[in-house]
């Protein structure tokens, strides 16, 4: 490692992450990388699938650790082995390319880090299915729900906003907006097929 290179330990790794770090992710994503290129390109892949699912394995890592719901039970490696492996097999999947020969690596799932791709998985595709909701909203619901909960605009600026007579009217047709939306989400939730 040349000069100036931050060496941790993976408990010092975790609390750097954790406190904000940039220095340590990079660290971080350089350090396991060819572990990850080998497996990606040694089963049907190229090197750039390989840096791909090592972002996505690295940015579920990194989710874990700023939320503090972080519970390492093996080492980092290991970890990120297991969560790159396991997009790599449903990238296979999906491709139709899997032909089975990553199952030699079955302990490396010990880990917790299938439950943890499951928990992100499942958080983008409720995210992907608001943003969808809330496109289908359209206005003003659409405009009075991302300024009072996305931008934190006050009541009294979405009164002015949107030209109502005062803010009990404006706070009136925000909560109406607010049991669309959820209906539009919900809706939607119970549609999507079960993977």
């Amino acid at each position: 490692m040349g000069k100036g290179q931050p060496s941790f330990s993976d408990d010092e790794l975790v609390a750097a992450i954790r406190d904000g770090d940039e220095r340590a992710l990079a660290h971080l994503y350089r350090l396991h990388l060819p572990m990850v290129t080998h497996l990606v390109t040694q089963n049907s892949g190229t090197e750039d699938e390989a840096k791909d699912i090592y972002q996505e394995g690295v940015m579920v890592f990194y989710e874990k650790v700023r939320m503090g719901t972080l519970e390492l039970s093996c080492q980092i490696k290991t970890y990120l082995y297991a969560v790159c492996r396991r997009l790599w097999l449903k990238r296979l999947a999906e491709k139709g390319r899997y032909g089975g020969r990553l199952d030699d690596y079955e302990p490396y799932l010990e880990t917790g880090a299938e439950a943890d791709l499951a928990e992100a998985e499942e958080r983008d595709r409720r995210l992907a299915l608001m943003s969808e909701a809330l496109l289908r909203l359209g206005e003003p619901c659409r405009s009075l729900i991302e300024g009072f909960y996305l931008l934190d605009k006050s009541m009294q600026e979405l009164t002015a906003d949107h030209g109502y007579t005062n803010a009990d009217n404006a706070k009136n047709q925000k909560y109406k907006c607010l049991v669309r939306l959820k209906k539009l989400f919900f809706a939607q939730y119970t549609e999507e097929p079960l993977p």
